[in-house]
């Protein structure tokens, strides 16, 4: 029987859910480099071939589901938004504390070194999701325009993602939405490029 690679139909889904299954608990079992294909394939009960058929390594399993898991959280918080302001900045910001909170949770034997397979990752979703509310107008009004909107998204994203990563490293003394608030005087005086 050929799996189709049709990502809508129910097999393909299922089939997918039952190798992510078998990788998130092998996460909470062991760390994250000695995770093996065989290990998920093993768990998962399903041979090699049908793994190669919708992955083509455990990073490609880990890269799916990290971005499934940060844009299932990020979403219903900048639904509606359709600026960048400080609210949009603020929601994007405590998404990402979220994201690092539960991450940490599911995964704690393998967060330290999950969050190096999957850093660069979420921060260029980050930079995409900051970018996605800039008014493509102000990024041609010069020819520095781009590349400084640009280089204040990158700034914005990253150090979201590191104030985030550190909050919940040092144990979450502050709840998310306090952190978030003291924070974000910081977080604006970096943003004042990208705001309109």
């Amino acid at each position: 029987m050929t799996i189709h690679k049709n990502k809508y139909d129910p097999r393909v889904k299922r089939t997918r859910q039952l190798l992510q299954d078998a990788f998130i608990s092998l996460v909470k079992e062991k760390d994250f480099e000695t995770i093996t294909t065989r290990d998920i394939t093993e768990k998962a009960t399903v041979n090699r071939s049908t793994f190669y058929a919708h992955f083509t390594d455990k990073f490609a399993i880990l890269e799916s589901m990290i971005n499934e898991s940060f844009m299932a959280i990020i979403t219903p918080r900048i639904s509606g938004h359709v600026v960048l302001n400080e609210e949009t900045i603020e929601n994007i910001f405590l998404a990402i504390c979220d994201f690092h909170k539960d991450l940490s949770a599911s995964c704690k034997r393998s967060y330290s070194s999950l969050g190096l397979e999957f850093e660069i990752r979420i921060k260029e979703k980050i930079q995409t999701i900051i970018l996605s509310f800039i008014n493509k107008d102000k990024m041609l009004s010069s020819p520095n325009a781009k590349l400084l909107i640009n280089t204040a998204s990158i700034m914005l994203s990253w150090g979201m993602y590191g104030a985030a990563y550190a909050w919940n490293k040092e144990g979450r003394v502050l709840t998310a939405e306090s952190f978030v608030k003291q924070t974000m005087p910081l977080v604006m005086n970096g943003a004042k490029e990208l705001l309109g």
